[in-house]
C-alpha cells in the first residue's frame, strides 16, 4: 500500500540552496565510483532534497569503467544541474511537488552509458481541481458564475472573475404562474438542483478544511464521502534519459486509481449501465441546448420590453388624435409603425415555432406522474393546461395542432397594422374615401365619425393580434427554457447518478490536467507542438488495467463515461500576474459540458507563444481509453464472465484515435513522428482484430500511437499500486530497448532494478506470486533478483490468488451442473 507522504515532516531540509544536505559531491562520486551501486535515490519536497543510496545487483566490468569515464563527464554535469535548476522552476513547482528520485545507469549494445533518472511527484492539482470544480457546479444551479484562478483555500481571497448570467433555478423560478403540472416540473428542476449544491457545499467546506501537504488521497480513503472528487494515488511518473550524445529526454505517464466513485459502490453497475437503465425510462420528450435557452431568454427580455412600448405608443396615437393635428397625428404612426415591425421581427424566430410544435407534440397520454412537490398530476387528463396565465396563448394540446397557426398568429400582428396605417393615412388626406371623396371640412362635420372613432377599431385590433402573439411565444420560451433545464438536471438522472458522473470526471479530470501541463512545459520550445495545440489539440489517451469481472466492471462502467466527458473540456493558455507557483496553477471556469481550464505561464514564458494561443485559442481534448484486464480476475471473465464491454471499448476508441491521427496528418503533414504513423495505426488495428486473452499489444501499440502524436499518456488500474506500476517500469524500459539502445542482456536487470524501487517506495506489493503462477499479464518472470527471500515471501496474501485451483473448480461445477441434470430427468420420468 502506497504510503500517503513520501517524506516525513521531520525529513524535510531547511536549507533552500542547490547543495544536497551531507551529500556535498555524492552525485559525482556516484558516477566516478567503481563499486557496483548503479541506483542513487533522491526524495525532494518542494526542492528540498534528502537523498540515499542503494545498492542493486546490477553489474559492469571494471576494466570498462575507466574506458568510459570521460563519457559520463557529462552526463554528471548534466545530471548535476537538472536535478535543480530545472525541477524547481515556479511552473514545476506549480504542479509538482513531494518528488521521489532514483537515478540508474545502463550499459548500450556498443558498451557506453545511458543515465536514467525516474521521478514520482505528487501534485497539488488532486484537490484544488477538484475544489474549483465543486465551486463551478455550486453557482452553476444557485449563482453566478465564478472563474477561480490560483489557489483556493478557504482564508484566501480566492482571485475571481465574475461572468453576469443568470442560473437554472432563477430561471424557472421568474417564468411566472405555470399550470399545475408544469409548476410541478418546476419544482423537480428546483429540488433537484438544492439537493445537488447543498451536498456540493458540505463536501467543498470539507476540502476546504485540508492542507495543501494533505491533499494527497490514499488508495485506503477511496471510499471516503469527502474525497469523491479526488483522485485516488495521482502521481507523475517521469523518466529521464541522457546518452552520451544526447540531452535528456523526458518520458511522462500520469498514475491514478481509475476514475470511479467507490463511496456509492458497484452494487448495481457503474456509469454506463445506470446512465443506459435511467434513458430507457425517459418520457419522450424533446429537450433543447443551453444556447436555445439563452435565445429564448433574451427573446422573453424583448417580448417583455416591446409589447408594453406598443401598447403605449397605440394609446398615444388615440390621444393625438383628439387634436386633429395631422403632423402629429403622422409622426404618432410612424412611431407605432417601427415599435410594432420590430416587434414582429422578433417574433420572426424559428425557435417560437420549435417551441410551439414540441408543446403539441409533448407525450400527454403517459399517464399520472408524481412531482417532488407531493402533486400527482394526470398527464392525459389535459384539463389545466389553458387555466395557466403563462401557457394561455397556447392552442388546444389535440394531435390535430396546425403548423401553420403560428405564422397566421405571427402575419395577422402585419395585417392589422396595415389597416391601421390607411386608416391613418386615409384621415390625413393620403387614401381617398371608398365612397365620396374626403376633406378635412367634410371630416369635422357633425354628422361624420371622429379621428378617435375611425382609429379605435384598428388600435384594438392591433392590441389584440400583439397581446396573442407574445402570449404564445411567450409560452413556447417558457417551455424551452423549462425543457432545457429539465434536461440538465432531471433528465440527466437522480442525485446519486450525477454525483457519481461529477465525481467520476473531477477525477479524470485533475489527472488530465496534470498531464497536459507537463506536456505543455515540455514543448514550449517545439513551434510544431504548439501549432498542433491550437489547430488539432491534444490527445489524452487513458490505460485502464482494469478486469471485467466483479465490481471492477463498474469501475470500467464509471471510468468509460468519465473519460468521455472529457471531451467537453478545452484548455486556454493565459499570461500570469506574477512568477509565484500559487499564482501559475491553473484555474477552471464555465459551465458543466463546457468548461475551460486556464493555465497561466510567466509573462517571458508568454510572449514568446504563437499568436493564436495569446489571443486566447480553445486547445480542444480528444480523449480515448483502452482497457485490457491482465489479473487473474481477467483470467475468470475470459472463461465464465464477459469481455465483450472490453472489446467494444477499444474498438470505439481506436476510431476516434484513427480520426485523430487522420486529422493532424492533414494539418500538420510535417510533424515529427508521423512517418511511422501508418505503421503504428496498422500495428494498432491487428492488435484489435486478434482475439487473443490479455492481448496487451492492444496498450503497447495504442501506447506507441500516443507518443508519435505527442499525446498525454494516463495509466490506472483499480488503486494505481500492483499492475499500474507493472506497466509503467515494462513500459519505461521498452522505451529504452527501442529507442536509447539498451542492451538486451541488460533489460531483466534494469526492469528489476525499476521494479525494486517501486518496493522500496511502497507502490508494489502483490504483483509477484509465491506458487510459481503468473498472476499479472505483465509479469515477465517472477520478483526481482534477490527478492525471493527478503521482499516478495512478505506480500500480503490477499494479493495472490490460486488461479488454477479456480479454473479447475470451475470444469468441476459444469460437471456437477450434467449431472444433476441427468438425475433429475431420471426422477422425472420415474414419477
Amino acid at each position: 500500500m502506497a504510503a500517503e507522504r513520501f517524506c516525513p515532516q521531520g525529513e524535510r531540509s531547511s536549507s533552500t540552496g542547490k547543495r544536497l544536505r551531507g551529500f556535498t559531491s555524492s552525485v559525482r562520486d556516484f558516477l566516478r565510483s567503481k563499486e557496483p551501486h548503479p541506483c542513487l535515490d533522491f526524495r525532494t519536497m518542494n526542492a528540498v532534497s534528502k537523498e540515499k543510496t542503494t545498492h542493486l545487483q546490477v553489474e559492469e566490468d571494471e576494466e570498462d569503467e575507466a574506458a568510459h569515464e570521460d563519457q559520463s563527464l557529462p552526463l554528471r554535469d548534466y545530471l548535476h544541474t537538472s536535478v535543480h535548476d530545472k525541477e524547481n522552476s515556479p511552473m514545476m513547482r506549480a504542479v509538482l511537488y513531494g518528488q521521489v528520485c532514483k537515478v540508474y545507469r545502463f550499459q548500450t549494445d556498443d558498451h557506453r552509458w545511458l543515465l536514467v533518472r525516474e521521478q514520482m511527484s505528487e501534485t497539488p492539482l488532486s484537490l484544488t481541481l477538484p475544489k474549483q470544480l465543486l465551486s463551478v457546479l455550486i453557482h452553476e444551479h444557485t449563482g453566478r458564475c465564478v472563474c477561480f484562478h490560483g489557489n483556493m483555500s478557504s482564508s484566501s481571497a480566492q482571485h475571481q472573475s465574475v461572468i453576469t448570467f443568470i442560473f437554472r433555478v432563477q430561471e424557472v423560478k421568474e417564468l411566472g404562474d405555470l399550470s399545475p403540472h408544469w409548476d410541478g416540473v418546476r419544482h423537480d428542476v428546483i429540488s433537484h438542483c438544492n439537493l445537488l449544491t447543498g451536498c456540493y457545499q458540505e463536501m467543498l467546506d470539507e476540502l476546504d478544511k485540508l492542507s495543501a501537504s494533505s491533499c494527497f488521497k490514499s488508495s485506503r480513503r477511496k471510499s471516503d464521502k469527502h474525497l469523491q472528487f479526488v483522485p485516488t494515488n495521482l502521481h507523475s511518473q517521469r523518466m529521464e534519459v541522457t546518452g552520451p550524445d544526447s540531452p535528456g529526454v523526458w518520458y511522462e505517464v500520469i498514475t491514478f486509481g481509475a476514475p470511479a466513485d467507490h463511496h456509492q459502490s458497484f452494487k448495481h453497475g457503474g456509469l454506463k449501465r445506470l446512465l443506459n437503465k435511467h434513458r430507457k425510462q425517459g418520457d419522450g420528450c424533446v429537450y433543447f441546448s443551453r444556447e436555445e435557452s439563452s435565445r429564448a431568454k433574451r427573446l422573453l427580455a424583448g417580448l417583455a420590453q416591446l409589447q408594453p412600448q406598443v401598447f403605449g405608443l397605440a394609446e398615444e396615437l388615440l390621444s393625438i388624435s383628439l387634436e386633429l393635428d395631422a403632423t402629429r397625428l403622422q409622426d404618432a404612426l410612424i412611431s407605432l409603425t417601427q415599435k410594432t415591425e420590430l416587434f414582429a421581427h422578433t417574433l420572426k424566430d424559428e425557435l417560437i415555432r420549435n417551441g410551439l410544435l414540441a408543446i403539441h407534440k409533448q407525450d400527454m397520454s403517459s399517464g399520472s406522474h408524481a412531482h417532488s412537490n407531493g402533486l400527482l398530476c394526470d398527464l392525459s387528463a389535459n384539463q389545466d393546461v389553458q387555466s395557466s396565465p403563462m401557457l394561455e396563448g397556447v392552442c388546444q394540446w389535440d394531435s390535430e395542432y396546425n403548423e401553420e397557426e403560428w405564422d397566421r398568429a405571427w402575419a395577422s400582428v402585419a395585417v392589422s397594422l396595415n389597416y391601421l396605417i390607411s386608416i391613418g393615412d386615409r384621415l390625413q388626406g393620403r387614401e381617398p374615401c371608398p365612397q365620396e371623396e374626403w376633406s378635412p371640412e367634410a371630416s369635422q362635420s357633425p354628422a361624420a365619425p371622429s379621428w378617435q372613432e375611425q382609429l379605435v377599431p384598428p388600435v384594438v385590433t392591433l392590441r389584440d393580434c400583439v397581446r396573442e402573439a407574445a402570449a404564445k411565444a411567450r409560452a413556447s420560451m417558457s417551455f424551452v427554457i423549462l425543457q432545457e433545464a429539465m434536461a440538465a438536471t432531471v433528465v440527466q438522472g437522480t442525485e446519486q447518478i450525477i454525483k457519481r458522473r461529477h465525481a467520476v470526471f473531477s477525477q479524470a479530470l485533475s489527472a488530465a490536467a496534470c498531464g497536459f501541463l507537463l506536456k505543455l512545459y515540455g514543448g514550449l520550445e517545439d513551434p510544431l507542438f504548439l501549432q498542433q495545440l491550437h489547430s488539432v489539440g491534444i490527445l489524452v489517451q487513458f490505460e485502464s488495467l482494469l478486469s471485467t469481472y466483479g465490481e471492477e466492471v463498474g469501475m470500467l462502467e464509471d471510468m468509460e463515461v468519465g473519460v468521455a466527458d472529457l471531451s467537453g473540456v478545452t484548455f486556454v493558455v493565459t499570461e500570469a500576474r506574477t512568477d509565484r507557483p500559487e499564482d501559475l496553477q491553473p484555474g477552471l471556469r464555465g459551465a458543466w459540458g463546457s468548461l475551460v481550464v486556464e493555465v497561466p505561464l510567466p509573462s517571458e514564458t508568454f510572449e514568446a507563444l504563437p499568436r493564436e494561443l495569446k489571443e486566447g485559442r480553445l486547445i480542444r481534448v480528444h480523449p480515448v481509453l483502452f482497457s485490457i484486464g491482465i489479473n487473474q480476475h481477467q483470467s475468470l471473465a475470459e472463461r465464465l464472465g464477459d469481455r465483450s464491454p472490453q472489446q467494444r471499448l477499444n474498438q470505439q476508441s481506436g476510431e476516434r484515435l484513427r480520426g485523430y491521427c487522420h486529422a493532424l496528418t492533414d494539418h500538420l503533414p510535417h510533424l515529427a513522428g508521423l512517418q511511422s504513423l501508418p505503421d503504428l495505426l496498422s500495428s494498432l488495428d491487428h492488435s484489435l482484430g486478434t482475439r487473443k486473452r490479455k492481448n496487451v499489444k492492444v496498450l503497447w501499440s495504442a501506447a506507441g500511437v500516443c507518443r508519435a502524436v505527442n499525446g498525454i499518456r494516463l495509466t490506472s488500474c483499480k488503486s494505481a499500486k500492483d499492475r499500474t506500476s507493472m506497466s509503467v517500469t515494462l513500459e519505461q524500459c521498452m522505451l529504452l530497448l527501442d529507442r536509447h539502445a539498451l542492451s538486451r542482456e541488460h533489460f531483466s536487470r534494469a526492469l528489476d532494478a525499476m521494479r525494486r524501487s517501486r518496493l522500496s517506495w511502497g507502490q508494489v506489493l502483490g504483483c509477484y506470486a509465491q506458487s510459481g503462477f503468473r498472476v499479472c499479464a505483465l509479469d515477465l518472470g517472477g520478483p526481482p533478483s534477490g527478492l525471493q527471500q527478503s521482499v516478495a515471501l512478505k506480500a500480503p496474501r490477499r494479493h495472490l490468488y490460486p488461479v488454477a485451483f479456480l479454473l479447475v473448480t470451475s470444469h468441476l461445477l459444469v460437471l456437477w451442473l450434467i449431472f444433476s441434470l441427468i438425475i433429475l430427468l431420471e426422477w422425472y420420468q420415474q414419477t
